[in-house]
Parts: structure tokens; sequence; C-alpha cells
């Protein structure tokens, strides 16, 4: 059955019966929630825009010691925008997709100019900031403020795919069918709402996984339709796997590596040291210079940016 048909009826069935998958749901989380520093109380809605940004495409393990430093060094937005945007790619270390480090620091400038220095609390103030999407917006709404918002991360669409729609995995990218999926099955309470968002995203990340679902754990899996059904094969396209050795990625961050350490501007044979491959290198580093994630300097020096 076509994707979209599938989600209509999905639609109607949880319009019918959400309170079947909020309750277990919730009461599990309360349950099983992992303590990590951004759902503390202390950790504020800084702390939670900062979470957001660092754990896209990134896992917990790697995300922990680098938030810890992060808050402590810049615990208020202000404190983070009177600094340089290269001091953010610095801190930021080997978490990968460094972008994410300036778009960060970006927003915490603009939070700076126009909301003294803290985080807004409207999710249209939200996603009015630089490098602050839909779900980013969607997720300090609802995490820090207790808002009523539809948070679609990796882990939600998979959890909402198999429990509601009946599939295997969800598109490869968002669509609007799955958006409205979404603000269907959410409770109307605010706290409920902001509280299943979370348990969903839970779920997804600890139990209803993408190689190993652990259907025997699971608090939805009497009603789930994928389970259900049989478990039915994925037949949408191709589920695109990530590379890394060898990719035009992995050599930005080797020669981000080398600035990072680095307190004065690096000499080109620094960099060069790094990678074997002359044309590969020189457009990694072409690519670095062109996010405004490396400044070039005369004399073929390079340092992180300053401005």
């Amino acid at each position: 059955m076509p994707w979209r048909a599938t989600i209509g009826l999905a639609m109607t069935a949880t319009e019918r019966n959400s309170t079947a998958l909020h309750t277990p749901l919730i009461a599990w989380f309360d349950a099983n929630a992992r303590d990590l520093p951004w759902r503390r109380p202390e950790a504020g809605a800084w702390g939670v825009m900062v979470s957001e940004f660092m754990l896209q495409q990134t896992p917990v393990s790697r995300v922990l010691p680098v938030f810890e430093q992060w808050l402590a060094r810049w615990p208020r937005p202000a404190d983070l925008a009177a600094e340089a945007p290269g001091e953010a790619v610095r801190a930021w270390g080997r978490l990968g997709y460094p972008r994410r480090a300036l778009r960060l620091h970006a927003a915490a400038r603009a939070m700076a100019e126009r909301y003294g220095g803290e985080v807004p609390r409207e999710h249209a103030q939200l996603l009015a900031l630089p490098g602050v999407g839909e779900y980013t917006a969607a997720a300090v709404a609802s995490f820090a403020y207790g808002q009523r918002h539809a948070v679609l991360d990796t882990n939600v669409r998979r959890v909402l795919a198999r429990a509601v729609t009946g599939v295997q995995y969800p598109p490869n990218a968002t669509t609007a069918a799955e958006r409205k999926l979404a603000r269907a099955l959410l409770p109307e309470e605010d706290a409920t709402a902001a509280r299943w968002a979370a348990a969903s995203m839970e779920l997804g990340a600890l139990v209803c996984t993408a190689r190993n679902e652990a259907c025997g754990g699971c608090p939805l899996a009497a009603a789930c339709a994928w389970r259900l059904a049989g478990k039915p094969a994925h037949e949408g396209p191709a589920r695109r796997g990530q590379t890394y050795a060898g990719t035009d990625r992995q050599v930005r961050g080797r020669l981000l590596a080398v600035l990072r350490e680095a307190t004065d501007p690096v000499e080109q044979r620094h960099l060069d040291a790094v990678w074997h491959e002359p044309v590969q290198r020189a457009r990694a580093l072409d690519g670095l210079v062109a996010d405004g994630l490396v400044e070039p300097l005369p004399g073929g020096r390079y340092r992180l940016p300053l401005g």
C-alpha cells in the first residue's frame, strides 16, 4: 500500500486510540529515562539547545564530555556570543559536522542581540534564529519550556512508522504526511505532549532501534502495527548508509584537528602533512574556507575564524 494511503489509515486509527499509546509509553519513560545532563532542571533552555545541536547525527556517548565542558565554559548564550566563532569550532572537538558549532555560535550572537543573551520561549522566535530549523525549534520549545509541538527526529520517525503506520522504516526524508501524523498524535495538554515527545525519542534510541528492535521490552508492542502485521520487510528506497574512511569528511576532520590544536596561524606545510592525496586535500581545505570554518591568511597560513 502506498505510504500516503497507509498514513491516512494510521491517522484514523490513531486519533481513536491515541491514549492507548500515550499512557504506556509515558509510564515506560518515567521508569526508564536516562539521567542525561540536558534533562536536569539546572541545564535550562540553553543546555537543551546545546544538546540538540550536538546530538544531530552524533551518539550520546560522544556528546556527553563535550557538552559538560561547553556548559562549564559558556553557561549562557551571551557567554558564547562574546567569543570568536573559531573558539566554538575549537571546543567542538571531534564531534563531527563542525558547521554545527558555527551555527550555534551564530544563534548565540542573535540571542545576545535580540533577547538579552537568553534563549527565547516562543517557537517562532526560536525558528527565526540562525542555524535553528523546524526540528530544533520544536525540540527546545518542548523539552525546555514544556510546550506542545511535534518533535520529529530519526528515532521518533522510526517509532511512529512502526507502531502506527506499520512499516519498518520511515522515508529517507521527513514528509508532510509524517508531520501531519505526528501532530495528530500529540496529547492535548502541553506538559503531556512534551513528555510524549521525549518518551518517543527515548524509545527509538533504546528499544525500537534501527537494527535491533527489542519488542519484548517495548511498551507499545501490544499495539504496534508493524509487529502485529508480522514485521514485513522494508519495501521503500534503499536505506542510506554513511561512510567516513577516505572521504572528504575525514580529510576535513584531520585538517581541523591541526588548527584546533594550534595557538598561532598554521603554515600550509603542516596541513599538507595530514593527507597524502593533494587534490582531495586541497578540495577539503577549500571547502572548510568556503564554510567559514577556516580563515586563510597572507603567506599561505590558516587559522580558525575570529570574526
